[in-house]
């Protein structure tokens, strides 16, 4: 252990600290669960054909005025009132009342959606006498235009409100290892296996409750995973995601690496740059989507300008880490080298390795981590 670990260590041990504790590294009670497996792909881009668009198969729809009710009609549609609406408003089949005093002029938005799915908003525009609901001006709401586009290696949505501008997207029958993105689609963080997949469905929403679906093919490239484990030095000491915190931004620190500690899972991926690696949290072999990056002093949270923290994974040279001849790792953005500071302490970026061995690191697979 080298003298600043051990410092570290022992100044823990003189206040009594337990050491876990201070790290958030937890340390297993008992026998250490094996973990789940580790994802076999690393997803690098993503590309779809046009989105099919669907189309609304309900029509005639009309707001009118019945005895202080609002009659709702339209054809192969049901109904609902979208949002939260005015107190004492409230649907039964096709028939908007009111219960509750005279009130201020308001809006309520009556979505009619087709067997498809896809739905338009009837805008109602309504005043409020005692116990009588009544219409003054109606107008359609639906979402048209519905599109993608493939954009450095992921896919964006695009769409077109009648009546609001706010349109959220989601995605449907991804492959396994894909998560919805709105209004990008993207590879970042996904594991899924390469290849073509048909019948993906992506959901158009506005802000009335208007609805269109499409369907379009979406390609997945990926490479294999290189393995799963820890960079570990010869004192023991591995990367460490600091209280095994989860978000961009969270220190990575030197930290004994184990199998029973989480903090200490990373996954190799291969590196977009010659030679190199990107490193991956994977916490009991799950990967994150977020990778050790030095960036440079670009972080004003970072306490350190060339301290080690996560951000989302992505082809930067920021996360780019090309391993040496004699074991240490060199960033490939600042060219600088992975720096130990004693155990807990955060990794940082120096000039040249540590002449006393902290710097020299060898991955080491998990099941070669100590129990």
């Amino acid at each position: 252990m080298e003298r600043g670990e051990a410092l570290h260590f022992k100044l823990r041990r003189a206040l009594g600290l337990v050491v876990p504790g201070l790290l958030g590294s937890a340390l297993a009670v008992g026998a250490a669960a094996l973990p789940a497996a580790a994802q076999t792909y690393q997803d690098t881009a993503l590309s779809a054909t046009a989105v099919s668009s669907g189309t609304f198969d309900g029509s005639s729809l009309t707001a009118t005025n019945g005895t202080g009710v609002i009659k709702l009609a339209g054809t192969n549609v049901t109904w609902s009132l979208h949002g939260t609406p005015p107190t004492g408003v409230s649907l039964n089949g096709g028939t908007i009342s009111y219960s509750g005093p005279a009130a201020s002029a308001t809006t309520v938005v009556a979505d009619a959606t087709d067997g498809t799915g896809n739905a338009e908003a009837l805008v109602i525009s309504v005043t409020l006498e005692s116990n009588s609901i009544q219409e003054s001006r109606v107008a359609t709401d639906s979402v048209s235009a519905l599109a993608d586009s493939n954009v450095s290696g992921t896919v964006k949505f695009s769409a077109t409100s009648a009546a609001s501008g706010t349109i959220n997207f989601a995605e449907t029958n991804l492959p396994t290892g894909l998560s919805s993105g709105n209004p990008t689609l993207t590879y970042v963080g996904g594991t899924a296996a390469p290849g073509t997949y048909t019948g993906v469905v992506v959901s158009a929403t506005d802000a009335d409750g208007a609805v269109l679906h499409g369907t379009f093919t979406l390609t997945v490239t990926a490479s294999s995973v290189t393995s799963y484990g820890d960079y570990v030095n010869r004192f023991g000491n591995g990367f460490d995601a600091y209280r095994q915190h989860q978000y961009p931004g969270a220190i990575i620190a030197g930290w004994t690496a184990t199998q029973g500690d989480p903090a200490t899972h990373f996954i190799l991926n291969n590196g977009t740059h010659q030679g190199a690696v990107q490193i991956e949290y994977a916490p009991n072999g799950t990967g994150v989507g977020l990778c050790v990056s030095d960036p440079g002093g670009g972080w004003s949270s970072d306490p350190l300008r060339d301290g080690l923290i996560l951000a989302t994974c992505n082809t930067g040279p920021w996360q780019q880490f090309i391993p040496q001849s004699d074991g240490s790792l060199k960033n490939v953005a600042t060219g600088l080298y992975v720096n130990p500071n004693g155990t807990g302490a955060q990794l940082r970026g120096g000039s040249s390795a540590t002449p006393w061995g902290g710097s020299f690191y060898t991955w080491t697979n998990f099941s070669s981590l100590p129990g």
